[in-house]
């Protein structure tokens, strides 16, 4: 990817409403390496589909969607795979499976796109874990956590590895409080060396602290994707 190009960038993308629900609207969008851009959306499942389309998982009647400079629609399963692997996402609802213990929940995204000796991935998760207020790693199935704890460990999760995309659907209601700041912290440590963000938000709080580095702000609705002006 060139240096001067965008890091997401949808253009004139219209989704197909059959597969997404969405508006059948044109939809525009540019995130530089670095940037950070506030998506207002009241809405938890229009966001969650949005995010789903910025990844290249809902077909496209015309218009284009391209990731680190590579069109979603012309690459196959595996190209597919491996550029999700550098997107970190935290999901409203999670896509936990309480079949394993939350610690590999948290890793196994991460192991399946990585080289990184074993050793390393729990080091570093368990570093993200005490900066999200985690005393180590909870092994406990994910659906005996609280919905504070679940939080922790989705911020966890999309940290890891380090990602050139952040897609963060809003949890700012079940975040604790002492957690805002290293959320904070930690977004802005992964723009310093380049990741994008889009970043969904619910109500101004949410991201009021933070809307000084913040470059791009703009409202998802059922008619589409507006701009607005940052404050």
């Amino acid at each position: 990817m060139a240096a001067n190009a965008p890091l997401l960038e949808l253009r004139d993308a219209v989704p197909s409403f059959e597969e997404s629900g969405l508006m059948p609207a044109p939809y525009n969008l540019r995130i530089m390496p670095g940037e950070c851009a506030v998506i207002d959306c009241r809405d938890f499942e229009r966001a969650a589909m949005f995010a789903d389309l910025c990844t290249g998982m809902i077909p496209l009647t015309q218009g284009s969607i391209k990731f680190m400079g590579l069109d979603w629609s012309t690459l196959y399963d595996r190209q597919l795979n491996a550029l999700r692997g550098r997107i970190g996402r935290i999901s409203r609802h999670g896509s936990w499976l309480s079949l394993f213990g939350t610690h590999l929940n948290i890793m196994l995204p991460h192991l399946y796109h990585t080289t990184d000796p074993f050793d390393h991935v729990v080091r570093r998760a368990t570093e993200l874990g005490h900066t999200f207020g985690f005393p180590g790693l909870p092994i406990t199935a994910p659906d005996r956590l609280s919905g504070a704890d679940l939080a922790r460990a989705a911020c966890v999760r999309a940290f890891m590895g380090r990602p050139d995309l952040l897609i963060l659907e809003d949890i700012s209601d079940m975040l604790p409080e002492e957690t805002v700041l290293p959320f904070f912290e930690t977004m802005t440590a992964a723009r310093d060396r380049g990741c994008g963000v889009l970043w969904f938000v619910r109500s101004t709080a949410a991201w009021h602290e933070y809307r000084k580095a913040v470059n791009i702000h703009m409202r998802l609705l059922d008619e589409g994707l507006f701009s607005l002006r940052v404050v």
